[in-house]
């Protein structure tokens, strides 16, 4: 989703980078985070950690890696980690609150393929294989509006159509990326759907 340039600022820490990368996947972090954790309070505090811990390691951050799948794993291991303290010192799991056995596949340390993909990168590269599939009116406007972040009025006057053929756009593409990502990994149905 970033491009080397933006991989290259956040490792010489640039600043407005960092806030742009936040601004683009907070939602999503957030989203993600709440699959492990109800309290919105954790959960912020356990996003800031993790961009905390990207300024400070950002020395290590390659160029030609997936800088999307290590926020997501950074923060999956922290919330992993909330949950492992908290059954340390409560010594009881709330199966039920936390579905550990019926979600448990969801969240493996490590997943491993033919070439070690996180579950995470493994997910964002078939998402963003899926967006290059769309049509190309449709793929304008959902990277416009879903990935760059931009009002769907600007986006409907740049292109001179209408907000509701954007909305059309923006619902069809999202409809045919669940669809395809569905079929590609049917056992990973929560986080396909938070991640559209």
């Amino acid at each position: 989703m970033f491009s080397v340039e933006t991989r290259r600022e956040l490792q010489n820490g640039n600043p407005e980078a960092y806030k742009e990368v936040f601004r683009l996947l907070y939602p999503r972090l957030k989203g993600y985070c709440k699959l492990f954790l109800d309290d919105d309070d954790e959960v912020g505090d356990i996003i800031q950690e993790t961009f905390i811990k990207l300024w400070e390691k950002r020395d290590s951050i390659e160029l030609n890696g997936s800088v999307e799948s290590l926020i997501f794993i950074m923060t999956r291991n922290r919330c992993l980690n909330v949950l492992k303290n908290k059954r340390l010192e409560s010594q009881k799991i709330d199966t039920e609150k936390l579905n550990v056995n019926d979600l448990q596949y969801l969240y493996q340390l490590d997943f491993s393929e033919k070439e070690e993909r996180s579950l995470e990168e493994m997910l964002i590269l078939s998402f963003q294989e899926e967006v290059e599939k769309l049509p190309a009116k449709m793929k304008t406007v959902f990277v416009k509006c879903k990935i760059e972040n931009r009002k769907q009025q600007e986006v409907a006057e740049e292109l001179g159509i209408s907000i509701k053929m954007v909305e059309k756009h923006i619902a069809r593409a999202k409809e045919q990326i669940r669809r395809q990502l569905l079929k590609k990994h049917p056992l990973l149905y929560i986080l396909i759907l938070l991640l559209l």
